[in-house]
């Protein structure tokens, strides 16, 4: 019984340093410029969903799910004090205004669900997947790809859905524009963000799976 305990102890610690190894390289990227990507429109292509697809894979989907929402956290914190683009920060933190424009519970909304789903997604993907016998890198590539593609559309569609009107107005478009600057947003940031949480998550997460975790 003791030998139980003392493993279960063992594995709560380690779970939590590999966390807190993943958290800290979520805040580095979301807190310096380490995180963004060129990219046109007023969302630049960020490497923020890196962290969280990696925590995914790693330690599943539900730790995946808690790094995402760390994700929003940070980005809330970010949108709020330090906005990249101040006219539009309304759309992910009801705390900053500037003007006409305030947000509400949906920038809540818009900040923290979509983040969680990228952990959700991708860890399940993967988890599903591996549990039926499939190769190990192309399931985590597809997991990371969907886990970023569902942050994408999810923020841009609650943006056009919640703050369709406030948020052309803010960036400085035509309302009647709005479904082509999404489109260009996924085009130019969703696509190589997708791209590259698939890549990394293949191309990193599956060897240390096999190296330091030792999954088979």
């Amino acid at each position: 019984m003791a030998n139980a305990s003392t493993s279960s102890a063992r594995r709560k610690i380690l779970f939590l340093a590999q966390f807190s190894v993943l958290l800290a390289i979520e805040a580095i990227v979301c807190f310096t410029p380490l995180g963004s990507l060129p990219a046109l429109g007023p969302i630049a292509a960020t490497l923020s969903h890196v962290p969280v697809i990696l925590t995914a894979i790693l330690l599943g989907p539900l730790a995946g799910s808690l790094m995402g929402f760390f994700f929003g956290l940070f980005s809330l914190l970010v949108w709020t004090f330090t906005p990249p683009f101040a006219p539009i920060a309304f759309v992910f933190t009801p705390f900053y205004s500037l003007g006409q424009f305030q947000g509400n519970l949906w920038s809540l909304a818009i900040c923290f669900v979509p983040r969680i789903l990228i952990g959700l997604v991708a860890g399940a993907v993967f988890a599903l997947a591996k549990d039926r016998r499939t190769r190990e890198f192309p399931v985590a590539a597809m997991g990371g790809a969907l886990g970023s593609l569902a942050n994408t559309f999810l923020v841009l569609g609650g943006i056009w859905l919640f703050f369709g009107r406030q948020y052309a107005e803010g960036a400085g478009f035509a309302y009647n524009a709005i479904l082509g600057v999404i489109g260009a947003t996924v085009l130019t940031s969703g696509l190589p963000e997708a791209a590259i949480g698939g890549f990394l998550a293949a191309a990193v997460a599956v060897p240390v799976r096999r190296i330091v975790f030792k999954a088979k």
